[in-house]
C-alpha cells in the first residue's frame, strides 16, 4: 500500500509517505507560518522527491483532531479533497494518539497533550495493556486541575509530550513531583512517519463520510447555541 499521510492539527505541520510498511518520506516544521498555504506545496515536493505521483496513492490518512480548529479543518479538507478526487479512501487517527507514539517505549504511564485555553487541556492516557500500546483513558478536554486530580490516583510515572507543556508545567510538578516525566525537545512533535504507520494498519472511510474531531463545540457554534436556548 503506498499512503500520504497529513497533519496539520496544531502548530506542527507534517507530511508523509509510506510504500509497502516503509516510511520513504517525511517532512515536518514546528512554526508560526499559515498551513493553508504551506501544505499542498509540501505535498507535492515530498511526493516529486520521492517519485511518486498522486494516482498511485491508494489511501489519505489525516490527524483528524482534537487540535487548533482552524489547523484540523485544513489538514482534514485537503485529505477529503485528495480522497474524493483520487478516488481513495481516507483514514483519520487521533491527534493525540499520533503524539502519544513518541512515548511508546516508556516505561509508564504516556499523556499527551494540547492547550485548550481557559485552564483546559486536550489530552488522554496511554500505556501498555494486553500486550500492546494503546488507550487507556479516553480523550477528552478537561480542566487540568481535574485531569491532574485524576492521575494521581495511580502510582506509575507519567510522561508528559507536546509542544504546549510549558504552560502547565508548574501546575503538573506540584501534583506528581518526581512521578512526572518531561519529554525532551524532538519528543513533543508528532510525527507524520507515526500517523502514516497508524493509519494503514486501519480502515478507510469515504470523503463524504468522513468527520474531524473536534472534542468541542467551536466557540461560534456554543454561542450560538446559547443564544437559541435563551
Amino acid at each position: 500500500m503506498k499512503a500520504l499521510a497529513i497533519d496539520t492539527s496544531n502548530l506542527v505541520m507534517g507530511v508523509s509517505v509510506i510504500s509497502d510498511g516503509k516510511i520513504v518520506g517525511e517532512m515536518t516544521t514546528n512554526m508560526k507560518k499559515n498551513h493553508s498555504v504551506r501544505l499542498m506545496p509540501a505535498i507535492d515536493s515530498l511526493l516529486k522527491e520521492v517519485d511518486m505521483t498522486p494516482k498511485e496513492l491508494d489511501r489519505i490518512i489525516v490527524a483528524k483532531g482534537p487540535g487548533s480548529f482552524t489547523g484540523v479543518r485544513i489538514g482534514v479538507s485537503v485529505a477529503k479533497t485528495m480522497s474524493w478526487s483520487l478516488g481513495i479512501p481516507v483514514t483519520g487517527v487521533s491527534s493525540l494518539e499520533v503524539l502519544a507514539q513518541n512515548g511508546k517505549y516508556f516505561d509508564g504511564m504516556v499523556c499527551p497533550l494540547f492547550d485548550g485555553r481557559r485552564g483546559q487541556i486536550y489530552t488522554g492516557l496511554y500505556g501498555i495493556s494486553d500486550g500492546r500500546f494503546q488507550l487507556l483513558q479516553e480523550e477528552r478536554i478537561v480542566q487540568l486541575t481535574e485531569w491532574l486530580e485524576l492521575l494521581e490516583e495511580g502510582s506509575e510515572k507519567v510522561l508528559f509530550l507536546g509542544n504546549d507543556l510549558p504552560l502547565h508545567q508548574e501546575k503538573i510538578e506540584e501534583h506528581f513531583g518526581e512521578r512526572a516525566v518531561f519529554g525532551l525537545a524532538a519528543d513533543h512533535n508528532p510525527r507524520a512517519s507515526e500517523l502514516a504507520a497508524l493509519g494503514v494498519e486501519r480502515e478507510g472511510e469515504d470523503a463524504h463520510t468522513f468527520t474531524p474531531s473536534y472534542l468541542r463545540l467551536a466557540e461560534a457554534e456554543a454561542k450560538w447555541l446559547a443564544n437559541q436556548k435563551k
